[in-house]
């Protein structure tokens, strides 16, 4: 479970990028992060995560603030950033065995892990190769494959199919799915609202800071009095803001 409570942040004095955000995600829901460029959503990820100070309010992840106990709150998390250029220097299963070793994931889980995940999302061949030699979609799925070494509670996604294939799409939107499916959160930003409107429990959207909407699709069309696809439903709410 994750839990916003009027939560604000400003960048600069009198200026909110954040503004009162009230949201609750539930445990055993895909929920998707929609709103158009600068709304907030990388913002509030980074606030979710640790990344950035909450100036007021507080995060709770499964009940901990995020603020007060930083370090068990995010033993309970995995994020997948919008940027996967990380550690370049290391080899892929360098860096896997370092998240695995920062996680406590035994040798054996970690093994196996790292086998599954690499084959489905096939760069098992690359993995004693530099990072820095992967291409972008390549340093995505290997974020994705460390996140989900330790199998945490809750998933938190920024962006996470771009620059992905169609294959490893769907077999991350799956893999999404069956998490979910094992009451673990699954939060994720994004700009595809097909993908959106197929694949999430509720999704929520965000203009200017501000959380203008909160629900099911269906709820959305009954709000709005429309039999539209999410995508002309989004336009609709961001542009009467």
């Amino acid at each position: 479970m994750i839990e916003f409570k009027n939560v604000c942040k400003e960048y600069k004095k009198g200026k909110k990028v954040i503004d009162n955000l009230t949201l609750k995600i539930n445990d055993g829901e895909i929920f998707g992060f929609l709103g158009p460029n600068g709304a907030g959503k990388t913002t509030t990820i980074k606030m979710m995560t640790g990344i950035l100070e909450v100036d007021e309010g507080e995060v709770l992840i499964d009940n901990i603030n995020i603020s007060k106990n930083p370090v068990e709150a995010k033993r309970l998390m995995g994020l997948v950033p919008d940027n996967p250029d990380v550690f370049l220097k290391l080899k892929g299963i360098e860096y896997l065995n370092f998240i695995a070793d920062v996680y406590k994931v035994s040798e054996k889980d970690r093994v196996e892990k790292v086998k599954e995940l690499s084959e489905k999302f096939e760069i098992n061949n690359v993995l004693n190769n530099k990072i820095e030699s992967y291409s972008h979609g390549m340093r995505q799925k290997l974020i994705l494959i460390a996140v989900l070494l330790h199998h945490p509670k809750n998933w938190i996604l920024d962006e996470p199919m771009t620059g992905l294939d169609p294959k490893s799409s769907f077999e991350l939107k799956k893999i999404m799915r069956k998490y979910a499916e094992q009451n673990n959160v699954v939060f994720f930003s994004t700009h595809i609202l097909e993908v959106a409107e197929k694949l999430c429990d509720r999704v929520g959207i965000i203009d200017n800071g501000k959380l203008l909407f909160v629900g099911t699709y269906e709820e959305m069309k009954n709000e709005l009095k429309q039999n539209k696809s999410l995508e002309e439903l989004f336009m609709e709410i961001i542009k009467n803001d």
